[in-house]
């Protein structure tokens, strides 16, 4: 019985712990030994840029800073973009948006990082491709350092 109480308070304490760590995520991730961001990104639907302004005062610049078993939030609760597109070598905006079925103004505004020639996307980074804008967090410095050094 002390063995089943003792549980259950370890349970609760820990959904306290995330709950008040990060209030309105609407999803968790915790960091696993070799993540980096565009890989978290990539393997959870969650934009680059989206991941690294969510968790500005957790990732650097370099987003080197990352440690195991770091909760991180990838989303917040009405501004998630879970369609994404993992940019490959020779992909452009116009090609990524009509693929999605969505279009470059959209694809542009979910993906505030991105500039307006689409000359600043990498192989590796995640965009939101979403057929509809969700309302992302304001830039940061920190998240614009974050995607911008990202292929470094």
């Amino acid at each position: 019985m002390f063995a089943n109480s003792a549980f259950a308070l370890v349970l609760a304490a820990v959904a306290v712990s995330v709950r008040a760590q990060e209030p309105n995520c609407a999803r968790n991730y915790t960091v696993v030994s070799g993540d980096t961001c565009d890989g978290i990104s990539a393997k959870t639907s969650v934009s680059t840029y989206q991941l690294a302004t969510v968790n500005a005062d957790k990732i650097d610049p370099l987003c080197d800073n990352l440690f195991i078993g770091e909760a991180l939030c990838l989303g917040i609760r009405g501004q998630d973009c879970q369609v994404t597109h993992v940019v490959e070598s020779g992909d452009n905006c116009a090609a990524i948006a009509q693929t999605a079925g969505t279009t470059l103004d959209i694809l542009l505004a979910n993906n505030p990082n991105v500039d307006s020639q689409c000359s600043n996307i990498y192989p590796g980074e995640v965009l939101c491709t979403a057929d509809d804008v969700i309302v992302v967090p304001p830039t940061t410095s920190t998240a614009t350092a974050v995607i911008s050094s990202s292929t470094a």
